[in-house]
């Protein structure tokens, strides 16, 4: 019966609202508008060098935003595109850093989970705080860099 009591009290316990203040916090992430003008940027680079990529623009929490496909890329390069978009998000920097970081003989890197190390992922900033990612793939992986880069230069243009 002891037992059975303590027990109840620990559960009520659990129903006590705490009184720590609630918080409600504004952030900034990429709309719509916003993610067609980046993949617009980046599918002219693309154009414009002749290459066929896929776009993918995510928001703040890696939510697909924005994707295009120009006319012959691979069906694969549609996930990696993504995923490429997702990793530079979650881990605040360009895929690129790890593909370097693979590429010095670190391949314990590639053990982290959701890591794509291949250039072409690149977060997007506004005011210093990372709202969304860019992810291109299609060509090799400078190039998927390159029309990354382009993209998310729009972040910076009117």
């Amino acid at each position: 019966m002891k037992t059975v009591c303590k027990l109840l009290l620990a559960v009520a316990a659990l129903a006590v609202p705490l009184s720590l203040p609630a918080q409600v916090i504004a952030k900034s992430t990429i709309g719509l508008e916003l993610a067609k003008k980046i993949a617009a940027r980046a599918e002219s680079e693309a154009a414009k060098n002749k290459w066929t990529m896929v776009i993918a623009v995510v928001d703040d929490g890696g939510n697909l935003i924005y994707l295009e496909r120009m006319d012959g890329t691979q069906l694969g390069s549609i996930d990696v595109a993504q995923e490429k978009a997702r990793t530079a998000l979650k881990f605040k920097r360009p895929t690129k850093a790890f593909e370097d970081v693979v590429a010095g003989g670190r391949t314990a890197i590639l053990s982290l989970p959701g890591v794509v190390a291949i250039e072409g992922g690149v977060p997007l900033l506004a005011d210093g705080v990372i709202v969304g990612a860019i992810g291109v793939s299609g060509m090799k992986s400078a190039e998927d860099g390159i029309v990354a880069q382009a993209g998310a230069g729009a972040m910076s243009q009117p």
